[in-house]
């Protein structure tokens, strides 16, 4: 039986470290059987076809512009049943004016108040689930992502907003998703908001969701 294939395309912001991440997440799932290609171009998905035969695409680039001749075989493969899965600005701060891409992927940053030294509390929110079983609740000093997300998501893990003064305090507290799982088409979708730098995506808390959370995309972990 072929081994389960994946595709990471990363690129971008440089500030987010996309090719160390790329390295991270492709180690992860080569150790688990894995055949992976990396890519530093977003040409990487015009090939409609090719990107239907994957089990998982994991896109790594922040902002920049995708174009539809680009975007649309993403969607349809997805769509189709090939699993998608990623984390912090790689996917949900990835092309901030299409609204095609954020409608697949079910969010969008829109601030991290504090910037990236903000500690704060990670809050499992569905134990039972086959991504977090068995993960507890941790802290992690990073970004902290505040972001605008669909209805539709089954949220895995969330974090209590403001730790950091703002306009945004005067709501009060509220817990706002770090990790979703959700269907587009016949695909999985996975996003974590954590993994800023390579550092974060290393640690254990990150690491752990983003591994099975690809995983669960790809239709190997159930």
């Amino acid at each position: 039986m072929p081994a389960a294939s994946a595709l990471i395309v990363w690129g971008g912001w440089k500030g987010h470290e996309p090719e160390q991440v790329a390295g991270i997440l492709a180690d992860c799932l080569r150790e688990t059987g894995f055949g992976v290609e990396v890519a530093d171009t977003l040409d990487a998905f015009l090939d409609g076809e090719r990107l239907e035969g994957l089990d998982l695409i994991v896109p790594i680039w922040t902002m920049g512009q995708i174009t539809k001749e680009q975007r649309a075989p993403v969607l349809a493969a997805v769509e189709g049943g090939t699993g998608l899965a990623g984390c912090h600005g790689g996917m949900c701060d990835a092309f901030r004016n299409d609204v095609e891409w954020q409608f697949m992927t079910g969010g969008q940053w829109v601030a991290h108040p504090g910037n990236q030294d903000v500690t704060y509390g990670v809050t499992i929110t569905d134990r039972e689930h086959a991504i977090t079983r068995g993960i507890e609740d941790f802290e992690v000093t990073s970004e902290q992502y505040y972001v605008h997300v669909d209805p539709a998501n089954h949220v895995l893990a969330t974090t209590r907003f403001p730790t950091v003064d703002g306009p945004h305090a005067a709501n009060g507290p509220v817990d706002v998703p770090v990790s979703w799982t959700r269907m587009w088409g016949k695909g999985r979708v996975f996003y974590s908001s954590l993994g800023h730098v390579a550092s974060t995506a290393r640690e254990e808390g990150p690491l752990s969701l983003m591994k099975r959370g690809m995983l669960w995309a790809a239709r190997a972990l159930d």
